[in-house]
């Protein structure tokens, strides 16, 4: 029933005027289109930086929304990389995600780089923090060495150049479509936070629309 419901959502979106968003302004195509992880669901990216303000306010938008996703959509987080300062935060992530801690240091990262004001920048700094949330040094170590860790964070450097962002927090939708803070209006005068924020996300809900509709056509 859940999924019938989606299903007819999506197709309900879709009777909507195309100029409800605009393909260059408020979102923009990516050309070609590129490789996701599941043709049977549609694939939600987040790319983010743990230093930058902006996806520190947006996250517990996301989160909430990313924790009401139909079974058919799947949301990945890539730390976006433009610059050698950024490689330690994308390391930590994929640190995080190897030992199984994500889930729950995630939020608490972002917590200490924007509230506690640390900046989290060498490897005993990072971890330091893990330690903190149970993580045995030993296993960090292991962990943030590991060829896994390594892996992900070179991949995270080619995927913030092939989606073509030009900042965070950007959303890619199924490979195609990619949107942000400006083209969805984030920053729009007189809204607050979360009306900004909801603006990205219901941007990111009609481009998920369109796609599980061209997924069961």
């Amino acid at each position: 029933m859940k999924r019938r419901l989606f299903i007819l959502f999506a197709l309900l979106s879709l009777s909507l005027p195309l100029a409800a968003y605009d393909e260059g302004f408020e979102y923009k195509q990516i050309t070609p289109a590129l490789p996701t992880s599941s043709k049977d669901k549609v694939e939600v990216v987040e790319l983010f930086w743990y230093g930058c303000p902006h996806c520190y306010d947006f996250e517990p938008s996301l989160g909430e929304w990313a924790g009401k996703l139909p079974e058919n959509v799947e949301f990945i987080r890539i730390p976006a990389i433009f610059r050698q300062g950024w490689l330690p935060h994308a390391r930590a992530y994929y640190t995080a995600e190897a030992l199984g801690v994500l889930d729950k240091t995630h939020a608490a990262f972002f917590d200490a780089v924007h509230r506690q004001k640390r900046a989290l920048q060498t490897e005993k700094d990072i971890a330091d923090f893990y330690a903190q949330h149970g993580v045995k040094r030993e296993d960090f170590k292991k962990a943030w060495d590991s060829f896994v860790v390594q892996s992900r964070v070179q991949r995270a450097v080619s995927m913030t150049k092939r989606y073509g962002i030009t900042g965070v927090p950007a959303m890619v939708v199924n490979g195609k479509y990619r949107t942000g803070g400006p083209e969805a209006n984030i920053n729009s005068p007189g809204n607050t936070k979360q009306e900004q924020h909801e603006n990205v996300l219901k941007l990111v809900d009609w481009l998920v629309a369109r796609e599980v509709a061209a997924i069961k056509q």
